[in-house]
């Protein structure tokens, strides 16, 4: 019997070549979506997951609210892990990690960069799964002065030589690191990468009493199956303990009379598990987090590339019922069950998802290089796991076959065998209102879809012509300017010699992408209650000129007044938050350091409010002060030849010596690369809009032929009447542009709430504009309008002798 029904099948489906192929490629796109998306999602929700202790491990991050601006951080303070360790005995293990850079690890006479390294506590690896290749996990960072480095490191240093026991200098340090393990390199799901790890005991910083400052990643190891929440709720007294009477010291007020005044500081837990997906709003973290919004966008979409696909063969399945309605009526009068038949026509359902199952798989394999280009990830269909995913794969085929096909199935296998064969079979009002709505849900999330990636692309075309209050276009920025030591300035005065340079300016402090942080706490004349929260910029007198920044008023920094080394120059948004909006000049700011000594400063200047941070983020006070320049050199250039320029400022940079290699950036790409998630996001609903309104073309197209079919008599009535081939296509297409309005009318309330939501997590946004919808509508309408007309046109055109020959 199984033999008969796959035999049919086949058959069945060699017999509608048309309607299989395209019930097969759209099944397959839909698939091959949903599995690349999958690849994706589940990719994300893997990070952090190895370590063996990943539920139990929390990271201890610190908020805060000064007069209204928030510290969100990733790191705390030094003594923060040994505090807790001590106070709670719930916390079974503490661990730190500190970044210290990219330093040069000097060998013989090699000298080697890049390789990023951190400091961490002695038992860093008995908390996180990172397995070693040589050495002892739990004594290797116990002694000063010892790292462990990775696999690929030690190949790279020492080659096939035990790296074990063997010292690596770095440059401009004094002591030297004993290599005392080699571990595996770590997996590129991690919220951390790092080559070094260098023993904790080894930085002196490490060992500060100071609630003051932070810049320690510190994770807690918390008992099996313990809500974290609930040591959470006693942190608060910790921060009272032990922060509080810092706080006295340093600023003059006590926690209370600080919170008082509507502030408030405090430290909270985050799942480790939690952290690449949950940690957006911190300005500064160890990786290039994700965002679960994102996960959350791109699951619905595999969910609904594979709905569209579902549909469109239901659709097509219960359109062309017509044409097998004798054969179920003699199958019938034959002896056939019920039950026999739908086992007949859910195998067909089946045989036809592993078809584009297969081809799905084609298909996904083909299209992973450009959705990894697209996804930002490096993503591959892992060979050694097919074994184990084969199982997983054929019962998904099999659901989909089973969940595309069942409607069909119990459809066709209930028709009454008197009426078809007596020829009054009719699809019924049902099954074409059934039709009709699969039609109105596929142009509804195509629709959707298109108008979301309008506003996208409308957002980010907004971010990049609305005025930023600075000049990003042609400024260099030359990062490793450090590495010349003293010969910055005479490298800065050669480059001011060409007449294609306008301006070199020395700052860390860059208002695009990565960029030196500093928080500075300021209180206006002797005012020590109304503490202040701003950002604070370390320039020289060159760096307003560089970006071409406008004053409000007052002046700019002056070599030729040695008094500005105490003088500021605020935003307008810093000078309003200290209550001197249009009447900062010759005021002065208070602040304090770590050990409660005072700084005071006096405002020469107020510079026009600039978007120094994303667009997601509303512009917050700013204080700038001159500084003794940075190991970053901004470079304001006036030139064409911007090929040429490069090729000479290597030459120049070459000719002193130093260990790094000569690298630039352009501030008008970093600018870009703050919104990476945002241009990804629209490229991916483009790409997906197209493929859902292809699939649901596909099934438009199938539809068509089917009522051209159908009607085929009726038109060529009509005709021998003296009906217009125009007013025919109208005939036909009619009723289907009537579904593609319906669907604009409900996907465009649906689309508005939808994008309303994600442009609230811009402080600054497009707009959402009727002609976007009106947009969206006429594309698909024309796209449905072009995909019906083929067959209409065909129908319109056929001789009607030909249509009426069977009568």
């Amino acid at each position: 019997m199984l033999r008969n029904y796959f035999k049919i099948a086949w058959r069945n489906l060699a017999r509608n070549r048309a309607f299989s192929a395209i019930n097969i490629v759209g099944l397959a796109f839909g698939l091959a979506s949903c599995l690349l998306i999958s690849l994706y999602v589940l990719d994300e929700l893997s990070f952090d997951r190895f370590h063996e202790k990943a539920d139990q491990i929390v990271r201890v991050i610190f908020r805060g609210t000064v007069q209204g601006g928030k510290m969100n951080e990733s790191h705390v303070m030094p003594p923060t892990a040994q505090a807790l360790k001590a106070d709670y005995p719930e916390v079974l293990e503490s661990t730190r990690l500190r970044q210290a850079g990219s330093p040069t690890v000097v060998l013989g006479d090699q000298n080697y960069t890049g390789d990023q390294m951190a400091f961490a506590d002695a038992n860093f690896f008995q908390v996180f799964t990172l397995p070693f290749r040589k050495g002892d996990a739990k004594t290797a960072l116990v002694e000063p002065n010892t790292v462990v480095i990775s696999e690929q490191l030690a190949a790279k240093y020492f080659g096939k030589t035990d790296p074990i026991g063997k010292t690596l200098a770095f440059k401009n340090a004094s002591a030297v690191f004993k290599v005392t393990g080699v571990m595996e390199k770590i997996p590129s799901n991690s919220h951390f990468h790092f080559d070094l790890f260098a023993s904790m005991a080894s930085f002196e910083d490490a060992k500060s009493p100071s609630w003051m400052i932070s810049e320690f990643f510190t994770y807690l190891v918390l008992p099996k199956g313990y809500d974290y929440k609930q040591l959470e709720a006693k942190l608060p007294q910790t921060v009272e303990k032990y922060m509080g009477p810092q706080l006295k010291k340093a600023m003059g007020v006590s926690m209370a009379e600080f919170r008082k005044g509507g502030n408030d500081l405090g430290l909270y837990l985050q799942p480790l598990t939690d952290i690449h997906l949950h940690s957006s709003d911190f300005a500064y973290d160890l990786g290039n987090n994700g965002d679960i919004k994102y996960v959350y966008i791109f699951g619905a979409i595999a969910l609904i590339m594979l709905l569209i696909a579902c549909i469109n063969f239901m659709n097509l399945s219960t359109a062309s019922a017509s044409k097998r309605a004798r054969e179920v009526g003699v199958r019938k009068v034959m002896g056939s069950q019920k039950k026999e038949l739908v086992w007949q026509f859910l195998l067909e359902s089946v045989l036809l998802s592993f078809i584009a199952l297969v081809l799905a798989g084609l298909f996904a394999f083909a299209a992973l290089p450009l959705f990894n280009s697209l996804s930002g990830k490096d993503l591959s269909f892992q060979l050694d796991a097919i074994p184990t995913l084969l199982p997983g794969i054929l019962l998904f085929g099999l659901l989909v076959g089973v969940l595309a096909g069942s409607y069909p199935a119990f459809f066709l296998a209930s028709f009454k065998p008197v009426a078809v064969l007596k020829g009054r079979f009719t699809s019924g009002k049902k099954s074409i209102g059934l039709r009709s709505g699969l039609v109105v849900v596929q142009f509804f999330i195509s629709i959707t879809l298109m108008i979301g990636t309008t506003i996208v692309y409308q957002q980010l075309s907004y971010i990049q012509n609305k005025k930023l209050g600075y000049n990003k276009d042609q400024v260099l920025v030359l990062p490793d300017a450090w590495a010349l030591g003293k010969n910055q300035e005479v490298f800065r005065d050669e480059l001011l010699r060409d007449p294609r340079v306008a301006t070199v300016s020395s700052s860390g402090y860059l208002p695009a992408g990565p960029s030196y942080n500093n928080n500075f706490m300021v209180y206006p004349d002797n005012q020590t209650t109304q503490f202040v929260k701003t950002v604070r910029y370390d320039v020289d007198v060159n760096y307003i000129p560089a970006l071409g920044m406008e004053m409000a008023a007052g002046r700019n920094f002056s070599s030729d007044f040695g008094t500005d080394s105490s003088a500021v120059i605020l935003n307008e948004t810093a000078a309003a938050q200290l209550g001197w909006k249009g009447n900062a000049l010759n005021r002065t700011i208070t602040n304090m350091n770590n050990e409660g000594n005072k700084g005071t400063y006096r405002v020469i200047g107020v510079v026009k409010d600039f978007h120094f941070k994303s667009f997601h983020e509303r512009i917050s006070p700013l204080v700038m002060v001159l500084g003794k320049g940075a190991g970053t050199m901004i470079v304001k250039i006036k030139t064409d030849d911007v090929t040429g320029l490069l090729a000479s400022m290597k030459n120049q940079w070459d000719v002193f010596k130093p260990e790094q290699p000569f690298s630039y950036s352009f501030l008008d790409e970093r600018f870009n690369d703050t919104y990476k998630a945002e241009q990804k996001i629209g490229q991916i609903l483009g790409v997906f809009a197209g493929l859902t309104i292809f699939v649901a073309c596909l099934g438009l197209f199938g539809l068509a032929t089917f009522t051209a079919e159908q009607r085929t008599k009726e038109i060529g009535v009509r005709k021998v009447l003296g009906a217009s081939i125009g007013s025919i296509v109208g005939l036909l297409s009619k009723d289907f542009l009537k579904l593609v309005l319906i669907a604009l009318v409900l996907a465009a309330p649906v689309a508005w709430y939808a994008m309303s939501q994600w442009l609230q997590s811009f402080e600054y946004q497009v707009s959402i504009a009727w002609w976007m919808f009106v947009l969206a509508g006429l594309l698909a309408i024309g796209v449905a309008l072009f995909t019906i007309s083929f067959q209409s046109i065909k129908a319109a055109l056929m001789n009607p002798v030909t249509s009426l020959r069977g009568e």
